[in-house]
């Protein structure tokens, strides 16, 4: 592999044409400038130089690395300046996340682009154990969970708290044990976790989810809540879920005696230094969370 600094220093001759000027300008030696371009063509194996006394020329090898070097030294300077360049309102910045939060969190970062638009949002949706292997495996950048991880490359801090609560048809107004078990359950994926968490709070009946009879499952976070609109059953969401859907005229949240509510964990790869961009993201995060 050619060296850089010999390069850097071949090309700089040839523009000034002189070595003790070249000497000067890269504060080196004349010896020192002779020296580099002396190893160059010893590792090349071609003469660069066409020496005549303190004068020189370049040969037909001199002038070909000559083309070349200028666009590799370019591009070189080029990676340096964006590698140093960290922009807190451009590039890519990869998050994911459950459902629920998405719902709340999504439509504030796409208006984050839109007043920033070379910062590009790529949002996932994902359950809590697919957020924690992508951090692990640093295939986004941000991640949020409502359970802390046990991977010690993730690193987990918590940053807001969601109620759940329990959703029925707009006709009930008293979500009684009896009604319950009469609707019978609309299940998601965290379905089963959810009504555990918030139900044994506040029904001593309550054992587990499948003491009511599964009417309806849906994986799809916007559409859980489609069948407990037209009356086919209840279910327990995260609030940000609840807010956003499109019908609530048909639907009702009950806020329990006794209320629940899910830590949410901001989450990065441990011992990863976080570019200026993945910080605008996160604290617009913290404002809307």
């Amino acid at each position: 592999m050619i060296n850089t600094t010999w390069l850097t220093t071949f090309c700089t001759l040839v523009d000034v044409g002189h070595f003790t000027r070249t000497a000067e300008r890269l504060h080196m030696t004349q010896s020192g400038v002779s020296q580099h371009v002396r190893k160059l063509e010893e590792q090349l194996g071609v003469e660069l130089l066409i020496r005549e006394g303190k004068k020189f020329s370049l040969s037909q090898a001199g002038e070909r690395l000559y083309i070349e070097a200028q666009n590799i030294l370019q591009a070189l300077s080029s990676l340096e300046q964006a590698v140093q360049e960290d922009s807190p309102y451009e590039g890519v910045v990869r998050v994911m996340s459950p459902g629920s939060v998405g719902l709340k969190l999504y439509p504030r970062l796409l208006a984050l682009q839109s007043k920033y638009p070379k910062l590009i949002i790529d949002y996932r949706f994902a359950p809590n154990s697919d957020v924690e292997t992508a951090i692990a495996e640093s295939s986004v950048d941000i991640g949020f969970m409502t359970s802390k991880s046990t991977l010690a490359e993730v690193s987990c801090k918590p940053i807001a708290e969601e109620s759940l609560l329990l959703v029925t048809p707009e006709t009930i107004e008293e979500p009684s044990w009896e009604t319950l078990m009469a609707l019978g359950f609309i299940d998601h994926p965290d379905g089963s976790h959810h009504a555990n968490l918030l139900l044994s709070k506040n029904y001593p009946e309550f054992q587990h989810s499948h003491q009511f009879l599964r009417k309806g499952y849906s994986n799809q976070i916007g559409l859980i809540l489609e069948p407990v609109s037209i009356g086919l059953g209840f279910t327990a969401l995260p609030a940000h879920a609840v807010e956003a859907f499109h019908k609530p005229e048909q639907i009702k949240a009950h806020r329990l005696p006794n209320p629940v509510s899910e830590t949410l964990y901001l989450c990065v790869q441990r011992h990863r230094g976080h570019q200026k961009r993945i910080e605008t993201v996160i604290a617009e995060a913290r404002c809307w969370l």
